[in-house]
């Protein structure tokens, strides 16, 4: 490109400052090129040349261009303003290239490639034929990491899926690109640079081993008798279920705390311990570990659930099918997830607690 530059400044009066014995040719081309402001240079001007010399008639490069043969011949008119030279001239019924275009299309044509490679779009992404590694940051839903990476063997069975454990710098990761997607729940304001998308909210339910005294009479004294386990990943969002400042009936007693997931059901099964998690998270282990559930008594308050990623990655092919992916499983899990559930939980005793 800086080629063709020269030579329109060349053209254009700019060769009379080469002389000047206090620059260089490249100096004084360099300067001049910042007085004459490039942003303004008409590229399309370039591309209407590199048509007529090809088709040599104003009629067959408009065709081409898909203008008029007077649009034509008016960026004509321009480029031989700006450019001091005829350019190209009608004998016999064609145009005929001066000697200077002759030289200027030597440079015209590898820029317009070398812009038409650069500006082509993208190659799809081939989930069938990919090698690529993507990075989620998601706690372990045993339930969700299994579909999900079921499915995506069927896709892309050439691709990796790394999860990450969930991070206080969740949104941090996600903005530099460490992360590819990322789950968030809590109510964190997004920052800017990253795109989301609001998931169905979370249904709450209390969980215990199948024969756990709770059951006999389950209610607020219940909830606050037993102990709870509480699952505790790296951030700083609250349970919803969380004792709430002022409001006594809200309090419970915190048991244990874990940092996995993966892991609650084994715990609950072995120990007297209670816990309150999501019907997506819970519900593949209920079977599992012959769990019981139940209506929490303490009303959730509202949790907002979303995955996020990178704006900038908004049109990747890539990230596209990681996030439909993800997303679509998501949901299918979460619905089997409340069917399982449905007509299995142990509502709260009517009598006074």
């Amino acid at each position: 490109m800086i080629l063709v530059i020269e030579c329109l400044l060349l053209r254009s009066g700019a060769s009379s400052l080469c002389h000047e014995n206090r620059f260089s040719k490249n100096e004084t081309i360099s300067a001049h090129m910042n007085e004459i402001q490039l942003h303004k240079i008409d590229l399309n001007l370039l591309v209407t040349f590199e048509a007529l010399m090809e088709e040599t008639t104003l009629a067959a490069a408009a065709e081409r261009l898909a203008v008029t043969p007077s649009a034509i011949s008016h960026s004509l008119g321009r480029l031989r303003t700006q450019l001091n030279d005829p350019l190209l001239v009608r004998v016999g019924g064609r145009m005929q290239p001066s000697p200077y275009a002759l030289e200027l299309i030597e440079e015209v044509q590898p820029v317009l490639r070398g812009l038409r490679r650069m500006l082509a779009p993208r190659d799809p992404f081939d989930a069938a034929t990919s090698d690529r590694v993507f990075r989620i940051m998601m706690p372990t839903f045993p339930a969700i990491v299994a579909a999900v990476l079921a499915r995506a063997k069927r896709e892309a069975p050439g691709v990796t899926l790394e999860w990450v454990n969930i991070s206080t710098q969740v949104y941090e990761a996600v903005a530099d690109g460490l992360i590819d997607v990322a789950h968030v729940g809590g109510d964190m304001r997004l920052p800017e640079g990253l795109d989301e998308q609001e998931m169905a909210p979370f249904t709450w339910y209390t969980f215990a081993r199948r024969d756990h005294p709770a059951l006999m009479d389950w209610g607020q004294a219940a909830w606050r008798r037993w102990p709870h386990l509480q699952v505790k990943i790296g951030t700083t969002v609250s349970s919803p279920v969380d004792a709430r400042k002022g409001d006594p009936t809200t309090e419970r007693r915190i048991g244990a705390k874990i940092g996995e997931f993966s892991a609650v059901g084994t715990v609950l099964s072995q120990t007297d311990l209670l816990t309150t998690l999501p019907s997506v998270l819970m519900a593949s282990q209920m079977a599992l570990h012959n769990l019981s559930v139940l209506r929490p008594a303490v009303t959730p308050e509202p949790f907002l659930v979303r995955f996020v990623w990178p704006s900038r990655l908004k049109s990747d092919p890539g990230n596209l099918w990681l996030r439909t992916l993800l997303l679509e499983t998501y949901e299918a899990v979460q619905a089997g997830a409340e069917e399982q559930i449905k007509g299995r939980v142990v509502e709260l005793s009517s009598s006074p607690d």
